[in-house]
């Protein structure tokens, strides 16, 4: 077996990845990070590449290549850029709502465009007032004649600058079947973008607000059924979301261990170079175990997934593992720099800035840990990496009444 779950075919989209990386992204870091504003060439270059299609059928123009291609592909961008890294994951994240929930008209309107970079999609489904309580949404869409009026606010939308179709949960009804999901094309009216603001990281990346003032959608717009927005949300936070983002960790990570090595070869000391000092080879040790442990825990979770298998608890574990140890690796690469990290000539302190933007969402370490605590007590409410598989391999015709519902009792 090859290393980390990955075959020939894996390495050498890696060497692709990492070879436009190092070619196309690099370059145009110190831009980013003086301007702190969404890249939309650079990121409509990237989406050129074909990548933000990497779970889309061939059938749909995708590649077609699953979750370890796709996680390869988001960790080689994320070492060299967190933002563009974060860029790609939050697109992926909006394909899921279509691969998952689409009908086929839908699919084949979409998934083409966005496999070929025409297309940026994304997901919309936290507000201010909810935060990570789904079900606490108020937005609200009303079935007016052949369309749905939406109407309300959404935050923390990744790409919501670069976005062209935007996959919107809000609430038709109550409770937890009270919830649908609709696809908002950019330009449709009664939508608009809050103005983008600077953040403490992954600058080039954006991810603000989303507008509905009875934006009208029709109803062929509505992703699967009234009703199914609960597991639209859940389903692409945890299949998609949780592993993006693991990902994401882990090109930070990795970066961290460049830097730090490099700067420790060049850096001297008492006549010799910095890495030669036990203190710091112990500090390089730590953020070589972290790294080793992480990138074994983030592959082995969509080896699972792309098999087929149960594997919410280790996409969990996966994210929880990978994002505290790119924070604990960052925070030891800047004591290894001291003063050096300090200033902006050198990017560790880009890393560590990028690395807290990837913990809260698709859930806090804090989230993962209650999840899994609830799994050991043998209170999981079912996996969606199972039922949802499940549910796929049906043909519609073959799915039978209450399959929807009991998806939507998963958490």
């Amino acid at each position: 077996m090859h290393r980390y779950f990955t075959d020939r075919r894996h390495e050498v989209l890696r060497h692709q990845v990492r070879d436009f990386a190092e070619r196309e992204v690099r370059p145009r870091i110190a831009e980013l990070e003086a301007n702190r504003t969404v890249c939309p060439e650079l990121s409509r270059l990237i989406a050129r590449q074909g990548w933000i299609g990497a779970t889309v059928e061939p059938a749909y123009g995708g590649m077609g290549v699953g979750h370890v291609a796709k996680t390869l592909i988001i960790e080689e961008l994320s070492r060299v850029s967190a933002a563009m890294g974060a860029m790609v994951q939050a697109s992926q994240l909006g394909v899921a709502k279509i691969v998952h929930f689409g009908n086929e008209e839908q699919k084949k309107t979409w998934l083409p465009a966005i496999a070929s970079g025409d297309c940026l999609p994304t997901i919309a489904v936290t507000e201010p007032q909810s935060g990570g309580h789904v079900l606490g949404m108020t937005s609200t869409a009303v079935r007016d004649g052949d369309d749905y009026v939406l109407s309300g606010r959404k935050i923390y939308v990744g790409n919501s600058h670069i976005g062209d179709l935007h996959g919107v949960v809000v609430r038709t009804g109550e409770g937890s079947r009270g919830l649908s999901a609709f696809l908002v094309e950019s330009g449709t009216p009664g939508f608009r973008v809050g103005p983008q603001q600077p953040a403490m990281g992954l600058h080039g990346f954006s991810f603000g607000e989303l507008f509905f003032d009875d934006c009208r959608v029709p109803a062929a717009n509505l992703l699967g059924q009234e009703g199914d927005g609960l597991s639209v949300a859940y389903s692409s936070s945890v299949l998609y979301g949780r592993p993006n983002l693991t990902a994401v960790s882990l090109g930070i990570h990795q970066a961290v261990l460049d830097e730090t090595t490099a700067f420790c070869a060049e850096r001297r000391r008492y006549g010799a170079p910095l890495a030669q000092l036990p203190t710091i080879k112990l500090k390089l040790g730590r953020i070589q175990s972290r790294l080793l442990l992480a990138r074994l825990s983030a592959y082995h979770a969509v080896h699972l997934l792309d098999q087929g298998l149960p594997c919410d608890a280790e996409l969990m574990n996966a994210k929880l593992v990978n994002v505290e140890s790119a924070l604990e690796s960052a925070r030891d690469a800047m004591d290894v720099h001291a003063a050096c990290g300090l200033f902006t000539d050198r990017p560790v302190e880009r890393f560590l800035r990028d690395a807290h933007h990837i913990v809260a969402p698709a859930g806090t370490s804090d989230i993962q840990l209650l999840r899994l605590g609830e799994l050991a007590l043998g209170e999981g409410k079912g996996e969606w990496s199972d039922r949802l598989a499940e549910l796929l391999r049906k043909p519609v015709e073959d799915e039978l009444p209450g399959d929807r519902e009991a998806l939507a009792g998963v958490s």
